[in-house]
């Protein structure tokens, strides 16, 4: 099974739900384009938080210098992102792929980082509780859904919001995977922690 885990908006919680889901899984983890943060990349964070020994992290088709919208990061080095450079590893094992920012964040000045998401793919939406969250999470999820793309399910991050989550829920109908809440800090065993939370229902959906 390939999972491709986007989020709502930027800095929602992509990596540390990729960290689970991954955990979970012993799945392999592919960010196929990394914007900045070279030395620490989100591939980088991902090796540090699993405690798996089974899980291959694959590297990046883009690394971008610069820590911006992906258009401009390769514009910047001088490049253009290209899809068809975008080649997905060959795994035996399930797949997590990261997304970059949300679904229309731009790629290049014709294709989206929606664009990135195969027919074979399903995605999981990472909603991150603020002000205008449920209309950034409806206008997501409805815009994979008039694509016909395949959602596994949502999970929220940060503490519950009763009232936001249970309209997003009821309007969607997607699935609910799991909350991740407002830890001190993440490491390996609290990531291990909510994958072994998260498993018996992230079986469920990639079944």
């Amino acid at each position: 099974m390939k999972l491709f885990i986007t989020g709502i908006s930027t800095d929602v919680g992509k990596t540390i739900a990729s960290a689970i889901i991954t955990e979970a899984l012993e799945a392999d983890y592919w960010k196929p384009i990394q914007a900045g943060d070279l030395d620490n990349s989100d591939s980088h964070k991902i090796k540090s938080l699993l405690s798996n020994s089974k899980t291959i992290v694959q590297p990046n088709s883009y690394a971008l210098k610069t820590p911006a919208s992906p258009h401009l990061a390769a514009q910047l080095d001088g490049i253009t992102i290209e899809l068809r450079k975008i080649i997905e590893p060959k795994t035996n094992n399930h797949l997590v792929i990261e997304g970059a920012g949300g679904i229309f964040v731009p790629l290049n000045e014709v294709e989206t980082v929606v664009d990135l998401i195969r027919p074979d793919y399903k995605v999981v939406v990472v909603s991150r509780h603020y002000l205008g969250s449920i209309n950034h999470t409806l206008l997501t999820i409805e815009a994979l859904q008039n694509r016909k793309i395949n959602i596994a399910g949502i999970i929220f991050n940060g503490d519950e919001n009763q009232s936001t989550e249970s309209i997003i829920l009821n309007k969607t109908g997607v699935n609910f995977v799991g909350r991740i809440e407002n830890e001190p800090y993440f490491d390996q065993n609290v990531i291990k922690e909510y994958a072994d939370l998260f498993r018996e229902k992230l079986l469920q959906l990639i079944n």
